[in-house]
């Protein structure tokens, strides 16, 4: 399999970024609704904004897919109008970027459900470290903190872990990943 994108996998991957940049406009109203039950509950729905590159990993199988399509869905939610304005960039290429250092560790070879959940926390604790910066983290009481880190890391597992792999899998059924993924050994020996 050739390592380096192709124009089709850059814009296949932009076109999940888009799909999921209007999913992450959307998902900001019913963060702010959840938010008002109290007790960080919000921070289990929070992994749906680091769903881009484990979905676009897991379709297009190349290095750089993950940062690509994660730092383009953030920049679509700023686009669309996103209520986190210009941070959300900065989350983007942060999630993004621990997402695909995941993927890197393991030589870009494992698509399978514990390597994209790992790459769903390593974006969530870089949303919890952007988040320390930007907001107010460091004002929480210790086991308030704690509640908000393992709800947010749960969460990122649950959706873009879980989630993500399951959405893919089901594509799979379909085949029509087949239509980004060029033919393996295994397809020609399908063949004889």
């Amino acid at each position: 399999m050739q390592k380096g994108l192709k124009l089709t996998d850059i814009l296949v991957t932009i076109i999940i970024a888009l799909i999921f940049s209007v999913i992450y406009k959307l998902w900001g109203p019913l963060y702010g609704i959840v938010s008002t039950f109290g007790i960080q509950l919000e921070q289990l729905i929070y992994g749906m904004w680091f769903i881009a590159a484990t979905v676009a990993y897991l379709i297009i199988r190349k290095p750089g897919v993950a940062l690509l399509a994660e730092v383009a869905a953030a920049n679509g939610e700023f686009i669309f109008g996103g209520e986190w304005g210009v941070a959300t960039l900065v989350f983007g290429l942060g999630q993004g970027l621990a997402a695909e250092l995941v993927f890197m560790a393991f030589r870009y070879k494992r698509y399978d459900v514990m390597t994209v959940s790992l790459a769903a926390v390593a974006s969530g604790i870089a949303s919890i470290f952007i988040d320390y910066y930007y907001s107010y983290i460091g004002d929480l009481a210790l086991w308030n903190l704690f509640l908000m880190i393992g709800f947010r890391l749960t969460g990122s597992i649950l959706i873009a872990g879980l989630f993500a792999y399951f959405i893919v899998q089901a594509l799979e059924k379909t085949q029509v990943t087949n239509l980004v993924r060029p033919a393996s050994s295994d397809d020609y020996k399908a063949l004889d």
